[in-house]
Protein backbone atom coordinates (compact mmCIF):
# COMPACT_ATOMS: atom_id res chain seq x y z
CA UNK A 1 0.00 0.00 0.00
CA UNK A 2 1.19 3.78 -0.82
CA UNK A 3 1.61 6.14 1.99
CA UNK A 4 2.54 9.62 1.95
CA UNK A 5 4.18 11.40 4.68
CA UNK A 6 3.47 15.45 5.22
CA UNK A 7 4.82 16.93 7.76
CA UNK A 8 2.31 19.45 9.87
CA UNK A 9 3.69 21.54 12.82
CA UNK A 10 6.86 19.30 13.23
CA UNK A 11 4.66 16.18 13.39
CA UNK A 12 4.40 13.67 10.48
CA UNK A 13 0.97 12.10 9.20
CA UNK A 14 0.97 9.24 7.28
CA UNK A 15 -1.95 9.56 4.82
CA UNK A 16 -3.14 6.52 2.62
CA UNK A 17 -4.88 8.17 -0.46
CA UNK A 18 -8.29 8.09 -0.35
CA UNK A 19 -8.54 8.13 3.09
CA UNK A 20 -8.68 11.34 5.00
CA UNK A 21 -6.71 11.75 8.05
CA UNK A 22 -8.71 10.90 11.57
CA UNK A 23 -6.04 13.47 13.46
CA UNK A 24 -6.96 17.02 11.98
CA UNK A 25 -7.72 19.44 14.74
CA UNK A 26 -9.25 22.50 13.74
CA UNK A 27 -9.96 25.77 15.80
CA UNK A 28 -12.81 28.24 15.24
CA UNK A 29 -10.87 31.01 16.32
CA UNK A 30 -7.85 30.32 13.94
CA UNK A 31 -10.49 30.31 10.96
CA UNK A 32 -11.98 33.47 12.44
CA UNK A 33 -8.46 35.37 12.16
CA UNK A 34 -7.21 33.64 9.08
CA UNK A 35 -10.55 35.21 7.47
CA UNK A 36 -10.26 38.46 8.56
CA UNK A 37 -6.56 38.59 8.67
CA UNK A 38 -6.20 38.10 5.05
CA UNK A 39 -9.37 39.92 4.09
CA UNK A 40 -7.92 43.47 5.48
CA UNK A 41 -4.31 42.66 4.63
CA UNK A 42 -5.99 42.61 0.66
CA UNK A 43 -8.41 45.26 1.36
CA UNK A 44 -5.48 47.81 2.69
CA UNK A 45 -3.21 47.04 -0.15
CA UNK A 46 -6.67 48.26 -2.73
CA UNK A 47 -7.13 51.26 -1.05
CA UNK A 48 -4.57 53.14 -3.49
CA UNK A 49 -5.25 51.84 -6.66
CA UNK A 50 -4.43 52.55 -10.27
CA UNK A 51 -7.64 51.91 -12.07
CA UNK A 52 -10.95 51.02 -9.34
CA UNK A 53 -14.06 49.61 -11.12
CA UNK A 54 -17.52 49.98 -9.78
CA UNK A 55 -19.53 47.08 -10.59
CA UNK A 56 -18.38 43.37 -11.93
CA UNK A 57 -20.27 42.89 -14.97
CA UNK A 58 -19.26 41.74 -18.36
CA UNK A 59 -18.06 44.90 -19.54
CA UNK A 60 -15.77 45.63 -16.34
CA UNK A 61 -14.55 41.73 -15.86
CA UNK A 62 -12.77 41.99 -19.58
CA UNK A 63 -11.20 45.78 -18.72
CA UNK A 64 -10.01 44.50 -15.26
CA UNK A 65 -8.28 41.33 -17.09
CA UNK A 66 -6.88 43.72 -19.81
CA UNK A 67 -6.09 46.47 -17.08
CA UNK A 68 -4.17 43.35 -14.38
CA UNK A 69 -2.22 41.97 -17.61
CA UNK A 70 -0.68 45.44 -18.12
CA UNK A 71 0.01 45.72 -14.76
CA UNK A 72 -2.46 48.10 -13.35
CA UNK A 73 -3.15 47.82 -9.73
CA UNK A 74 -6.72 46.84 -10.34
CA UNK A 75 -9.72 46.77 -8.13
CA UNK A 76 -13.38 45.80 -9.07
CA UNK A 77 -15.95 46.86 -6.12
CA UNK A 78 -19.55 44.74 -6.66
CA UNK A 79 -22.64 45.62 -4.71
CA UNK A 80 -23.70 42.02 -4.94
CA UNK A 81 -23.08 38.82 -3.56
CA UNK A 82 -22.53 37.49 -6.53
CA UNK A 83 -20.96 39.04 -9.73
CA UNK A 84 -21.49 39.16 -13.61
CA UNK A 85 -24.08 41.81 -13.79
CA UNK A 86 -27.03 40.45 -16.04
CA UNK A 87 -25.14 37.59 -17.80
CA UNK A 88 -26.74 34.95 -14.99
CA UNK A 89 -30.09 34.81 -16.26
CA UNK A 90 -29.32 35.22 -20.20
CA UNK A 91 -32.75 35.72 -21.97
CA UNK A 92 -35.61 35.41 -19.86
CA UNK A 93 -34.05 32.80 -17.33
CA UNK A 94 -32.78 30.77 -20.27
CA UNK A 95 -29.43 30.33 -19.11
CA UNK A 96 -27.58 31.38 -23.19
CA UNK A 97 -26.84 34.46 -24.32
CA UNK A 98 -25.58 35.39 -28.30
CA UNK A 99 -22.31 37.02 -28.89
CA UNK A 100 -21.78 38.48 -32.61
CA UNK A 101 -18.67 37.53 -34.72
CA UNK A 102 -16.70 40.43 -33.70
CA UNK A 103 -16.74 39.13 -30.15
CA UNK A 104 -16.01 35.83 -30.16
CA UNK A 105 -12.32 36.68 -29.93
CA UNK A 106 -12.81 37.66 -26.73
CA UNK A 107 -14.70 34.60 -25.69
CA UNK A 108 -11.78 32.40 -27.18
CA UNK A 109 -9.21 34.97 -25.10
CA UNK A 110 -11.26 33.60 -21.72
CA UNK A 111 -11.35 29.98 -22.78
CA UNK A 112 -15.24 30.16 -23.33
CA UNK A 113 -17.10 27.86 -25.25
CA UNK A 114 -19.90 28.44 -27.91
CA UNK A 115 -21.01 27.40 -31.12
CA UNK A 116 -22.65 28.70 -34.19
CA UNK A 117 -26.37 29.12 -34.13
CA UNK A 118 -26.00 30.58 -37.97
CA UNK A 119 -24.61 33.02 -39.70
CA UNK A 120 -23.01 35.69 -37.39
CA UNK A 121 -24.88 34.55 -34.22
CA UNK A 122 -23.09 32.47 -31.94
CA UNK A 123 -24.53 30.72 -28.55
CA UNK A 124 -22.63 30.72 -25.31
CA UNK A 125 -24.04 29.35 -21.07
CA UNK A 126 -24.34 32.12 -19.54
CA UNK A 127 -23.18 30.66 -16.31
CA UNK A 128 -19.86 29.69 -18.17
CA UNK A 129 -19.01 32.98 -19.36
CA UNK A 130 -19.56 35.00 -16.43
CA UNK A 131 -17.43 32.27 -14.26
CA UNK A 132 -14.88 32.40 -16.81
CA UNK A 133 -14.78 35.75 -17.38
CA UNK A 134 -14.56 36.24 -13.57
CA UNK A 135 -11.60 33.27 -13.31
CA UNK A 136 -9.92 34.95 -15.80
CA UNK A 137 -9.88 38.75 -14.51
CA UNK A 138 -8.83 37.48 -10.87
CA UNK A 139 -6.18 34.89 -12.34
CA UNK A 140 -4.50 37.61 -14.41
CA UNK A 141 -4.36 40.00 -10.94
CA UNK A 142 -7.36 41.89 -10.44
CA UNK A 143 -8.75 41.65 -7.26
CA UNK A 144 -12.74 41.74 -6.71
CA UNK A 145 -14.22 42.88 -3.99
CA UNK A 146 -17.94 42.27 -3.26
CA UNK A 147 -20.85 43.23 -1.21
CA UNK A 148 -19.07 47.35 -1.23
CA UNK A 149 -21.12 49.70 -2.83
CA UNK A 150 -19.54 52.67 -3.91
CA UNK A 151 -21.56 55.92 -2.66
CA UNK A 152 -19.72 58.74 -3.80
CA UNK A 153 -16.20 59.87 -5.30
CA UNK A 154 -13.51 61.67 -4.58
CA UNK A 155 -13.14 65.14 -6.25
CA UNK A 156 -9.79 67.42 -5.59
CA UNK A 157 -8.97 71.00 -6.50
CA UNK A 158 -8.18 69.45 -10.15
CA UNK A 159 -12.03 68.76 -10.58
CA UNK A 160 -11.06 65.40 -11.61
CA UNK A 161 -12.80 62.21 -9.94
CA UNK A 162 -9.51 60.59 -8.02
CA UNK A 163 -11.66 57.99 -6.13
CA UNK A 164 -14.32 56.18 -4.55
CA UNK A 165 -16.34 56.36 -0.97
CA UNK A 166 -17.39 52.82 -0.48
CA UNK A 167 -19.81 51.27 2.20
CA UNK A 168 -21.21 48.06 2.72
CA UNK A 169 -23.76 47.02 0.53
CA UNK A 170 -25.86 46.13 3.39
CA UNK A 171 -25.74 49.58 5.58
CA UNK A 172 -27.00 51.31 2.24
CA UNK A 173 -29.88 48.55 2.43
CA UNK A 174 -30.66 48.79 6.00
CA UNK A 175 -30.70 52.57 5.85
CA UNK A 176 -28.04 52.52 8.96
CA UNK A 177 -25.97 55.58 9.60
CA UNK A 178 -22.88 54.63 9.10
CA UNK A 179 -19.77 56.71 7.88
CA UNK A 180 -18.11 54.84 4.69
CA UNK A 181 -14.36 54.73 3.82
CA UNK A 182 -12.70 55.97 0.65
CA UNK A 183 -10.08 54.70 -1.46
CA UNK A 184 -7.64 56.82 -3.95
CA UNK A 185 -7.64 55.74 -7.72
CA UNK A 186 -6.24 57.53 -10.46
CA UNK A 187 -8.90 56.49 -12.94
CA UNK A 188 -12.29 55.14 -11.93
CA UNK A 189 -14.57 52.99 -14.49
CA UNK A 190 -18.40 52.92 -13.95
CA UNK A 191 -19.65 49.42 -15.35
CA UNK A 192 -23.05 49.70 -13.21
CA UNK A 193 -25.30 48.51 -15.87
CA UNK A 194 -28.88 51.23 -16.61
CA UNK A 195 -27.95 52.84 -13.61
CA UNK A 196 -24.54 54.33 -14.82
CA UNK A 197 -24.81 54.88 -10.44
CA UNK A 198 -21.55 56.87 -10.85
CA UNK A 199 -22.12 58.56 -13.24
CA UNK A 200 -25.22 59.85 -11.71
CA UNK A 201 -23.58 60.88 -8.43
CA UNK A 202 -20.98 63.17 -10.58
CA UNK A 203 -23.40 65.08 -12.55
CA UNK A 204 -26.10 65.45 -9.22
CA UNK A 205 -23.17 66.44 -6.72
CA UNK A 206 -20.72 68.44 -8.97
CA UNK A 207 -22.03 71.80 -9.15
CA UNK A 208 -22.27 72.60 -13.38
CA UNK A 209 -20.63 68.95 -14.41
CA UNK A 210 -21.51 67.46 -17.30
CA UNK A 211 -21.20 63.53 -17.95
CA UNK A 212 -20.58 63.03 -21.14
CA UNK A 213 -21.67 65.21 -24.19
CA UNK A 214 -25.59 66.37 -22.73
CA UNK A 215 -25.58 64.48 -19.02
CA UNK A 216 -26.74 61.08 -18.26
CA UNK A 217 -29.93 60.85 -20.61
CA UNK A 218 -30.40 57.28 -20.22
CA UNK A 219 -30.81 54.46 -22.52
CA UNK A 220 -33.39 54.36 -25.25
CA UNK A 221 -35.62 51.18 -26.16
CA UNK A 222 -34.05 47.75 -27.46
CA UNK A 223 -32.94 47.98 -30.67
CA UNK A 224 -29.93 45.48 -30.90
CA UNK A 225 -27.89 45.89 -33.97
CA UNK A 226 -27.77 50.08 -33.18
CA UNK A 227 -27.43 49.46 -29.60
CA UNK A 228 -24.49 47.08 -30.17
CA UNK A 229 -22.45 49.25 -32.23
CA UNK A 230 -23.16 52.15 -29.97
CA UNK A 231 -22.37 50.62 -26.61
CA UNK A 232 -18.44 50.19 -28.27
CA UNK A 233 -18.48 53.68 -29.86
CA UNK A 234 -19.86 55.21 -27.03
CA UNK A 235 -17.32 54.11 -24.10
CA UNK A 236 -15.07 56.75 -23.23
CA UNK A 237 -13.73 59.58 -20.53
CA UNK A 238 -17.06 61.13 -19.64
CA UNK A 239 -15.27 63.37 -16.97
CA UNK A 240 -12.31 63.79 -16.61
CA UNK A 241 -10.87 60.79 -14.65
CA UNK A 242 -13.93 58.65 -15.30
CA UNK A 243 -14.27 56.06 -17.84
CA UNK A 244 -18.53 54.69 -18.02
CA UNK A 245 -18.43 51.41 -19.96
CA UNK A 246 -21.37 48.29 -21.44
CA UNK A 247 -24.64 49.57 -20.23
CA UNK A 248 -23.72 52.65 -18.28
CA UNK A 249 -22.38 54.21 -21.42
CA UNK A 250 -25.28 53.35 -22.73
CA UNK A 251 -27.10 55.12 -20.09
CA UNK A 252 -25.15 58.13 -20.58
CA UNK A 253 -25.01 58.55 -24.02
CA UNK A 254 -29.03 57.76 -24.56
CA UNK A 255 -27.97 54.97 -26.69
CA UNK A 256 -30.62 51.91 -27.43
CA UNK A 257 -30.24 48.90 -24.59
CA UNK A 258 -29.87 45.64 -27.10
CA UNK A 259 -31.21 42.78 -24.87
CA UNK A 260 -29.28 39.12 -24.34
CA UNK A 261 -26.04 40.04 -26.83
CA UNK A 262 -23.28 40.68 -25.35
CA UNK A 263 -20.79 41.11 -27.93
CA UNK A 264 -20.76 44.96 -27.46
CA UNK A 265 -20.56 44.70 -23.71
CA UNK A 266 -17.20 42.28 -24.36
CA UNK A 267 -15.95 44.78 -26.74
CA UNK A 268 -16.76 47.93 -24.24
CA UNK A 269 -14.70 46.66 -21.75
CA UNK A 270 -11.46 45.77 -23.92
CA UNK A 271 -12.33 49.63 -25.12
CA UNK A 272 -12.41 51.17 -21.71
CA UNK A 273 -9.01 49.17 -20.31
CA UNK A 274 -7.48 50.85 -23.31
CA UNK A 275 -8.62 53.98 -22.38
CA UNK A 276 -7.48 53.72 -19.19
CA UNK A 277 -4.03 52.72 -19.66
CA UNK A 278 -3.42 55.42 -22.18
CA UNK A 279 -4.99 57.73 -19.39
CA UNK A 280 -2.24 55.76 -17.41
CA UNK A 281 0.41 56.11 -19.91
CA UNK A 282 0.90 52.83 -19.57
Amino acid sequence: MIRLQIRVSKKDIFITPGVMPVHMALDEVTITRAIVESYMETFLKYTDVDVALVGAGPANLVAAKRLAEADAKTVVFEKDLFVGGGIWGGGMMFPRIVVQKEGCRILDEFGIWYREYEDGYYVASSIETVSKLTAGAIDAGAEIINLVTAEDVMIREDERVSGLVINWNAVERTGLHVDPLSIRAKVVIDGTGHDAYICRIVQKKIPGARVGPSGVVGEMPMWAEVGEKAVVEVTKEVYPGLIAAGMAATAVAGSHRMGPVFGGMLLSGEKAALLALEMLGL
